[in-house]
């Protein structure tokens, strides 16, 4: 994929990528290259088809062109800031969905029904992907209403799936609603939360009690 990517008008970019060590020679550079050649490394293991194959162009801090390709399902989706996101050619919008209740959530379901919340959380459909950039490609297509993760993202997981569901509508940050800043020295988020526009007041108040370091969280 580098070999691939890192030519012609892109070989001054600077490369992030799960797989290749960070020489941070990338903090100089005007645009980078945030890819993640296998996202969701247990579903294709096990045979799922729901990995993705992702990649975002950073600039200034934000992305401003993303893929996400589900290689095994045929589904490219796709955005540009401030052009929209497309599945498969067309365009997307994520949902109108504005209760919790009966809502479509992708994550733990452990999490969701861990007696430490203040206020349980409603009856929701909830399921589970391995994929975050594509669970968040799903609310930008609006097959799902939310996602949300209580543990840091690096940017190849994050910055990919960002700009695809804010251009399809949905609001992104992470559990204390701060916006993400990638290209950092640290490409760490410290935590996801990727829904419908209209959920997304009632997602994030959940949350609010919340450390903003997720990490204290665990054993």
């Amino acid at each position: 994929l580098r070999e691939a990517l890192m030519t012609g008008p892109r070989a001054d970019y600077g490369w992030l990528s799960e797989e290749s060590q960070d020489d941070l020679a990338r903090l100089q550079k005007p645009r980078t290259l945030v890819v993640d050649p296998i996202d969701g490394t247990r579903a294709f293991l096990r045979g799922d088809d729901q990995f993705t194959v992702c990649l975002a162009v950073v600039e200034a801090g934000e992305a401003v062109a993303s893929v996400i390709y589900a290689p095994a399902r045929d589904e490219l989706y796709a955005a540009a800031k401030d052009l929209g996101t497309t599945l498969n050619g067309p365009n997307v919008q994520s949902s109108d969905q504005s209760t919790l209740e009966g809502a479509n959530m992708i994550g733990a379901d452990r999490m969701f029904s861990h007696p430490g919340w203040p206020q349980p959380w409603p009856s929701m459909n909830v399921a589970y992907k391995n994929s975050t950039s594509y669970r968040m490609a799903l609310v930008a297509s609006g097959a799902f209403d939310a996602t949300i993760a209580l543990a840091a993202k690096a940017d190849w997981d994050a910055a990919p799936g960002t700009l695809i569901a804010q251009e399809a509508g949905a609001v992104v940050s992470d559990h204390l609603q701060r916006g993400f800043e990638f290209g950092k020295a640290n490409p760490r988020q410290a935590g996801l939360v990727c829904t419908a526009a209209q959920l997304y007041p009632e997602v994030v108040n959940r949350l609010s009690h919340l450390p903003s370091d997720l990490s204290s969280l665990r054993p």
